[in-house]
């Protein structure tokens, strides 16, 4: 099948954006985007639909087996990660790819997520002493966990604008996995932050639920938290 590959490409931060078209053809529906990628980086010849020359695209990853979250970006304007996106998806032969528009784009489709880090920090997520694993928090342990910090959640959030007092789901996902774990009387500050910096922004459209790459169950997450931080009621 043709496929039509559309990039939004800057080089760094002190040039003008462009669009680059470059073609590819492949019968392999089974490619992901991340590996279409890796090979039209690997053709030092490469030429894009006016015969133009292709530099070298940038973008970021890791695992590429959907564990870290390094490779989310715009595809087709939905925020996805591109080793979890095959080229099957796209019927049309069309794809369009672009940064995350929430976070600083450094180049090409590499962004600085760096916000998301100093929210945590803000917060005060960690612990300082050795925390208890009990049963009644084990599922919201797990389930916080699987959290990749990738942004997507943010990128669709109507609420979430960086550096800005709202959060987000990047933020209340892994808080909910200290506040199963801390015992009540070392709770106090996490509360506050968690209704200052999330609770109160939320609008709860959850949106972030529909495009979160490892399918964690938010509205349970945010449910609980809510009931903890603001209710004062026990997990369930």
């Amino acid at each position: 099948m043709n496929y039509t590959i559309e990039i939004l490409r800057r080089q760094n931060r002190d040039v003008a954006s462009y669009r680059q078209i470059i073609a590819y053809t492949t019968d392999d529906t089974e490619m992901t985007v991340a590996t279409l990628l890796k090979t039209l980086n690997a053709n030092p010849e490469l030429t894009d639909c006016e015969g133009k020359p292709v530099a070298k695209i940038e973008w970021e990853c890791s695992c590429l087996q959907k564990k870290c979250g390094a490779c989310a970006m715009r595809i087709n304007s939905k925020p996805r990660l591109a080793c979890d996106t095959k080229l099957g998806d796209f019927r049309d032969g069309k794809i369009i790819l672009e940064p995350l528009k929430k976070f600083p784009v450094i180049a090409d489709l590499v962004v600085d997520r760096s916000v998301m880090f100093r929210n945590l920090k803000n917060i005060g997520l960690w612990l300082e002493k050795e925390a208890r694993h009990t049963k009644k928090g084990e599922d919201i342990a797990y389930e916080s966990s699987r959290c990749l910090q990738c942004g997507c959640c943010l990128e669709v959030c109507p609420n979430f604008i960086p550096g800005e007092e709202f959060y987000s789901a990047a933020s209340f996902v892994p808080t909910a996995r200290v506040l199963s774990e801390l015992p009540k009387k070392d709770k106090a500050d996490i509360l506050k932050s968690y209704v200052d910096k999330i609770y109160k922004g939320c609008g709860k459209s959850l949106s972030c639920r529909d495009v979160c790459p490892a399918q964690i169950d938010i509205e349970h997450l945010l449910v609980n938290n809510n009931a903890v931080a603001v209710w004062k009621r026990s997990i369930k």
